[in-house]
Parts: C-alpha cells; structure tokens; sequence
C-alpha cells in the first residue's frame, strides 16, 4: 500500500544502479575469508559486507550505529541484501573487522583506482586537464578521551583569520568532468604547493589552482605548445595586481570552481565534516572510499542514461 519514495530509497536506488559491483567484489574476493573462524559459523556474504560498508560512508556511520540501522531501517536492509528474521545482521565487531581487513590489504585505495578505471570505460573522465586544490578536514581538538590528548598525528594551520586541526586532502580533479582522479593526504600544517606532483596523471594539456601553488619553476617546466598554466596570479610584495592579472584570475576562478564539488558531495552529501578515527592511516583509507563514492554520485546521471 505504500506509495511515496523516500530519498533515502531514491538515493541508494540510484547508487544501486551506478556502482560497479562486479569488479569491486572480484577486486575484495581474493583476501576475504572463505571460512569462519576456528570453524565456527561461516563469514558474512561479502557482497553484504560491502554494501554495509557503502552505507557508512553515505550516511557517517560508526560501527555499533551501522548495525543498529539495518534493525531500524528496512530500506537499508533490503539495499543490503538483508531479510529480517531470516538473515544474519551483521554486529558491530563484524562491521569493524571487514573495515581493517581492507585497510590491511590497501583495498579502499584501489577500490579508488577501480571506480576511476569502470568511470574511464564508460568515457566519462577525459583527462584533458587538471584542477588542483586541497581541503581541511576537522580532528577532534578535545582531550577528554582515554589518552587524555589530542591525536598526535594531526596537526593545526591557520586559515584567514582561524585556526584549525586536523588533516587535509589534496586532489586532482579532472577539469571536463569534475571527478577527482588524484587524491594525497598529509597533515594539516603542511603546505598546498607541497603537494604537487602526485595529483597530476602527466597527460594534462592544463592545470588550473589557486595562488597557493604559484611557482615560477613549475611554469616553466609545464610551458610548451598547447600548454595552459592556469594558476591565479599574485600580486607582488607591498604592491597591487595589475588589471589585466585581475581579469585572468575571474576566468581561472570560474573554471577552477569545478574542484569544489567533490569536497561539497564529501562533506555536505555525505556529513564527513570531521575524522572519525585517530592516525592518518586510518582516515586516509576512509578518505579514498568516500572519494570513490563521490565520483559516481557525482556522474551518476550519466552513468544511468
């Protein structure tokens, strides 16, 4: 008798219908267990397993609420592959051992790759040019935990006018359609420019970024015929930007806009406002994943066209 759809039901319909399956299983399959432990009760399906996982990172959910939610919610359940009553739900320790079992193998970071790889295959990411940006995610600053101190692999930098602590994560982007290709982490003193090298794939007939990477050296290495440099003008110590500098900055400033849209589907689609784990290394496989999902919501349109 029900007859409205919900978001929720339209959205996981639509990544239902957009995300590669097939590859990312057969890409896990080799290092997930066959058997239970010690003999005892056979392991999860690993398509269940997955898809529990997905479902964290759309929603921002910690283990014990992952499981909680698919009792409470039957649209997440039957996304899962979940029948109440006759199905194992997966507990919280379940959840939690399925998440370091991909960290150990390094499975988040081509679970990355392999999305790029299926979005490639359909055409969709031309590799024409690259935009590069970083942002800043929060770290929990409060030391009222059980090592009574702050994460001692995060660090603070200041922005404008405010301080902040945490980490950051630097992408490449690709310029016609938006999905990031490239994706580095470090800690959050360190400097954008830093980090250069790793986000651009080689191929580029432009990069585009703000005045935080300008560098002389870099535009020289990168002139060369049919060659753009689109980096933001800046203005000279203790002296003011010529108009025509002004003009230029407004075209790279809107075609640089496009990097902006992974870090809004991130942080804003997805709630991923603040770390949930403490180390870079955990966090880092979290932010490949999520980057992974980012993608496909982001040319999901196309992909079900």
């Amino acid at each position: 008798m029900k007859k409205k759809v919900t978001r929720r039901e339209q959205f996981l319909t639509e990544m239902e219908a957009v995300v590669p399956w097939g590859r990312l299983l057969a890409l896990i399959a080799p290092h997930y267990p066959k058997v239970g432990p010690k003999g005892g009760r056979p392991p999860m399906p690993l398509e269940t397993m997955l898809r529990v996982y997905f479902l964290q990172h759309w929603y921002a959910l910690s283990d014990p609420m992952a499981e909680e939610i698919l009792y409470d919610s039957e649209a997440m359940r039957r996304f899962s592959g979940i029948e109440l009553g006759d199905d194992r739900i997966p507990d919280e320790t379940t959840i939690l051992n399925f998440r370091h079992l991909l960290e150990r193998h390094g499975l988040t970071e081509a679970i990355f790759a392999d999305v790029n790889a299926h979005l490639a295959d359909k055409g969709i990411t031309l590799r024409s040019g690259t935009l590069v940006d970083a942002t800043i995610i929060d770290a929990p600053s409060s030391t009222m935990n059980k090592a009574k101190a702050r994460d001692p692999e995060m660090s603070s930098t200041k922005k404008g006018n405010d301080w902040y602590f945490g980490m950051k994560a630097h992408v490449g982007v690709d310029a016609d359609s938006g999905v990031t290709h490239s994706l580095e982490t470090s800690t959050a003193k360190l400097h954008d420019s830093q980090v250069w090298d790793e986000l651009l794939h080689g191929e580029e007939t432009s990069v585009w970024a703000d005045k935080g990477y300008v560098s002389a050296d870099r535009e020289a290495a990168f002139a060369g015929p049919g060659k753009v440099w689109g980096v933001m003008r800046k203005a000279p110590k203790g002296g003011s930007l010529h108009p025509v500098d002004e003009r230029i900055n407004r075209i790279i400033a809107m075609v640089r806009a496009k990097v902006e849209h992974p870090f809004r589907i991130i942080k804003r689609q997805f709630g991923h406002v603040k770390t949930r784990y403490r180390g870079l290394a955990k966090n880092r496989a979290q932010l490949f994943t999520l980057f992974a999902l980012g993608n496909l919501f982001l040319v999901r349109r196309r992909l079900m066209a």
